[in-house]
């Protein structure tokens, strides 16, 4: 190897240094400033590596300078590249921002085509609000037999309150161990399917929601509407657990500002049986509006917003007698059970006084709802 003067390695060097200037400043990508860092200081084929190991053709008494030199700018190269390479990756994630941008400031964009029905919006929020408390979502058949629609609900063939609930029946040649065939009454027939198809442990705590059918049809009947009734079933459940609960959830759904009360009332598979009433969100209780009395409320101040009470014993021994043993003992256990109208707490909400403008299909009238 030719012997090199300290001279001639500071030329090199200088030489080096130059071009690595003119080169950085082309490079704009990540594998083109990889490539300069193999160039000039790789380990293997590095020019700054070349002339470091150049120095041993040196005299003894230049080696120390020339060597501190070559490592100088060795390290000033390993440096340039670091911050070649920070800017190029601050450039490319600025690039990407503008590309990528969203601005929070513009308004929520609908879909194009498509919106859910505010009916579908209402049991959603109802389910959250039920889901969060701990119950359950249970989804029972919409083709029920009289069995679970009406016998272990303590209705039996001759009972009144059946006319309460007049519905359509079907071919009575499909009927089977359960009786007729119908379409249900109500979701309660769904309470009655979870009973006996979860047995241990004799604790529930579960909402049904769904389409049901009656034979109705006016401004606040419809022949097919939607339900959402609740079961809650476990040792030392109290009348004071189901208030407790429904004024939780009318809270909730209206607002804390709205008074709740109940009335005491009548259902057969209920026993305490009342009525629970809101106060009217459109007139604020008074029953009176600028314009004249509250139709909402027709002027008492209270809206009815559901039906509720404690879980009749007559219940639990259908469902023990199905079963063929004791399961859910009347002296063991208790619950309370509730029911309301999807339709009703979206009338109520938004002072709709007419149920069948919800199927009509009018966009008129839905298109209130997605604005």
């Amino acid at each position: 190897m030719a012997r090199e003067t300290i001279a001639t390695l500071r030329d090199k060097a200088k030489a080096l240094r130059e071009e690595f200037e003119q080169a950085a400043a082309a490079a704009r990508e990540p594998a083109a400033l990889q490539a300069l860092r193999d160039r000039f200081v790789g380990r293997r084929s590095g020019a700054v590596s070349a002339l470091l190991k150049s120095l041993g053709t040196l005299a003894e008494a230049e080696r120390r300078e020339a060597g501190q030199e070559l490592n100088a700018l060795k390290a000033d190269i390993e440096s340039r590249l670091e911050d070649a390479q920070r800017l190029v990756e601050s450039l490319a994630r600025q690039q990407a921002l503008r590309r990528e941008r969203l601005d929070v400031t513009l308004p929520g964009r609908h879909p194009f085509l498509g919106r859910r029905h505010p009916l579908t919006a209402v049991r959603e929020e109802l389910e959250d609000i039920f889901v969060a408390m701990g119950y359950e979502v249970y989804d029972g058949p919409e083709v029920e037999d009289d069995y679970h629609c009406f016998e272990a609900l303590n209705m039996p063939p001759d009972h009144p309150a059946r006319d309460m609930q007049d519905t359509f029946y079907l071919d009575s040649r499909a009927a089977g161990d359960g009786g007729p065939l119908l379409l249900r009454t109500h979701t309660s027939s769904g309470q009655i399917r979870y009973l006996l198809e979860n047995p241990h442990p004799p604790e529930v705590r579960i909402i049904s929601p769904g389409k049901v059918y009656r034979r109705d049809s006016d401004v606040t009947h419809s022949p097919m509407f939607q339900q959402i009734e609740g079961l809650v079933v476990g040792p030392g459940i109290s009348l004071g657990h189901l208030k407790g609960t429904i004024e939780a959830f009318l809270h909730a759904l209206f607002g804390e500002q709205y008074p709740v009360r109940f009335r005491a009332s009548y259902f057969p598979y209920t026993e305490p049986s009342v009525e629970a009433d809101l106060g009217c969100i459109v007139c604020g209780g008074s029953g009176q509006l600028p314009g004249g009395p509250c139709r909402v409320c027709k002027q008492t101040g209270w809206l009815e917003i559901l039906g509720s009470g404690m879980v009749n014993p007559a219940v639990f021994e259908a469902v023990n007698a199905r079963l063929g043993r004791t399961v859910y003992d009347p002296e063991e256990v208790t619950g309370f059970a509730f029911g309301m109208g999807i339709e009703r707490v979206a009338m109520v909400r938004h002072g709709i006084d007419d149920i069948r403008l919800f199927y009509e299909n009018d966009l008129r009238f839905l298109g209130q709802f997605y604005r």
